[in-house]
């Protein structure tokens, strides 16, 4: 299946959101707000789904924590405004096929990718940090201590859940474009095993996402304990507003919007024009309470229409419930079918099959194919290979399977992007196994 996304079809969109916490500020801003302009989009076909699975690798031990999360987190989706009559919106965990997608891409995904995965690699190296100074008392101590499986495997799961449902586009931040690196791998192996099944996703880089400070200055994240509730009560946010850091330059003296955590989230809010006003105010001396005030004041114009939604929705958990019962019935219609397509695939079948199954894989051994392939160098290869496996013709290599996958596209096409590659040792025997291909392609 080629990763193209021909005009003339839908792009598939597919983004999640791991339900371990309460939404806050900066994650509205940086992933929900997005996501529901995002969902909008004309021509656009989008699967939102919340992520408890991968919940369970951060929250061992607190059950009751993931399923408040879940209920927050689908609460605020809709509340803000997504629309789940125009999208897929799901939970993970009622799409028993992705678990048993899982167990297929953990069948042909090496370990070594896995040991390169950042998180991995993080909690390895904070435990090699911890045995370093711990010296000679510290050898024995394992550096995989405190890492699950789950962490370890946290990549392949991510892979199942793009995968599941051929996306073409996943939105990301530029620290999680390796979790699409490795779910192409991974989709790139199953698919030179056991046939084209999967579309291979490319990362959407969010480049303009805003990244929130907190009430410290620091980046807002629930392990810096620096918050705000996306939806605490009006009072509480006025209250914690007027609890950002803030420098202890007097009313009448100028302030620095640069480094200033207040401005930051108020320009995340804000118009162009109201930004540019602050901007003037912090010049001309603003105090720190005015400023405060006019953040509070902002950030409730645009908050408070979601509010009672959010409330009722918290207050009659059976309305999300029946929700995410239908968007996953939604989302089956897809997974089932295809998942049925993969247990055949990799030879999981019905044993009356059998005949059948010999007569169609001779028949496709009969024709000439392209293999596509990464090598140690990081560089993408295909070669074209006749009925009996025997090789016709070898590229150099690509930057990216995109482009290995385009070149191969043009030859499908037309004998004359032969030009643009190695000269085979017989190139009249490529071009009539070309020919071959289209050939059989017409003719299926």
């Amino acid at each position: 299946m080629s990763n193209e996304t021909p005009s003339n079809k839908t792009l598939r969109v597919l983004t999640g959101i791991t339900t371990s916490g309460t939404p806050h500020l900066g994650n509205y801003v940086g992933a929900i707000r997005p996501t529901v302009i995002a969902s909008r989009t004309a021509g656009m076909e989008g699967y939102y789904f919340l992520a408890d699975y991968h919940a369970l690798i951060k929250t061992g031990g607190d059950p009751a924590r993931v399923q408040r999360s879940t209920l927050e987190i689908a609460a605020t989706w809709i509340a803000a405004g997504l629309d789940p009559e125009r999208v897929t919106f799901y939970r993970q965990s009622d799409i028993p096929e992705i678990p048993e997608l899982t167990w297929f891409l953990t069948c042909v995904c090496g370990k070594g990718l896995l040991n390169r995965a950042h998180a991995y690699k993080a909690a390895v190296d904070k435990n090699r940090e911890k045995r370093a100074a711990a010296g000679a008392a510290g050898l024995d101590e394992d550096e995989d201590a405190g890492v699950s499986a789950g962490l370890f495997m946290y990549p392949v799961l991510m892979a199942a859940d793009i995968l599941m449902f051929n996306a073409h586009r996943v939105p990301v931040g530029r620290d999680q474009i390796q979790h699409i690196e490795m779910a192409r791998d991974i989709g790139t192996s199953f698919n030179h095993l056991y046939g084209e099944h999967f579309t291979l996703p490319e990362a959407q880089i969010e480049e303009t996402v805003a990244t929130l400070p907190g009430l410290d200055g620091r980046k807002m994240s629930k392990s810096y304990d620096n918050t705000i509730p996306l939806f605490t009560p009006r009072d509480q946010l006025k209250k914690l507003i007027a609890g950002i850091k803030t420098d202890s330059r007097a009313p009448g003296e100028p302030k620095d919007t640069e480094g200033s955590a207040l401005f930051q989230i108020y320009e995340a809010f804000a118009t162009p024009e109201e930004t540019a006003q602050l901007r003037r105010a912090y010049a001309e001396g603003i105090s720190w309470g005015q400023a405060k005030e006019l953040l509070f004041e902002r950030i409730d114009r645009e908050i408070a229409p979601m509010r009672e939604t959010y409330q009722s929705l918290i207050d009659h958990p059976e309305r999300l419930e029946d929700m995410l019962k239908a968007g996953a019935a939604k989302a089956r219609r897809i997974a089932t079918p295809f998942t049925a397509k993969l247990r055949h695939a990799v030879g999981l079948r019905d044993l009356r099959a059998q005949a059948t199954d010999k007569k169609s894989k001779a028949t496709k051994a009969a024709l000439p194919s392209f293999k596509q392939y990464r090598e140690a160098d990081g560089q993408f290869y295909f070669k074209f290979v006749d009925a009996q496996g025997q090789l016709l013709l070898q590229s150099t290599g690509y930057a990216s399977p995109k482009d290995a996958g385009a070149a191969i596209k043009a030859l499908q096409a037309d004998d004359a992007a032969l030009a643009q590659l190695p000269a085979p040792a017989d190139v009249d025997a490529v071009r009539a196994a070309l020919r071959i291909l289209r050939e059989a392609a017409e003719a299926a």
